[in-house]
């Protein structure tokens, strides 16, 4: 099993940023990748960012140029710099890993963390 645990939303102003962390921690031999989801209020769940075990990278048109996605492997950790955040960027963000087991790969989930940009 794997567990993840995320940190770091909160309240933030139109402009402001945020990082966010997840930190992984259970079985763990090898993650082939890590990312984050966001769902808003009535719509469905979305990539925000992914970083794969090799350090190819993936953003959403909506973050491009505004969050950096990165991973510190020795605390099986992945951070989410988020800047020039959006009222548009609400949501709660999930942090996602992928880890094979008996060779396969599975998804786990972190628990959700809010991010709400108001003001």
């Amino acid at each position: 099993q794997v567990q993840l645990v995320e940190s770091g939303g909160g309240l933030v102003q139109p402009g402001g940023s945020l990082k966010l962390s997840c930190a992984a921690s259970g079985s763990i031999f090898s993650i082939y990748a890590m990312g984050w989801y966001r769902q808003a209020p009535g719509k469905q769940r979305e990539l925000v960012a992914k970083i794969t075990s090799v350090g190819v990278v993936y953003y959403a048109d909506s973050v491009k140029d505004r969050f950096t996605i990165s991973r510190d492997n020795a605390k099986n950790t992945a951070y989410l710099q988020m800047n020039s955040l959006k009222f548009e960027d609400t949501a709660v963000y999930y942090c996602n890993v992928v880890v094979p087991e008996v060779g396969v790969p599975r998804n786990y989930w972190g628990q959700g963390t809010q991010v709400t940009v108001s003001g």
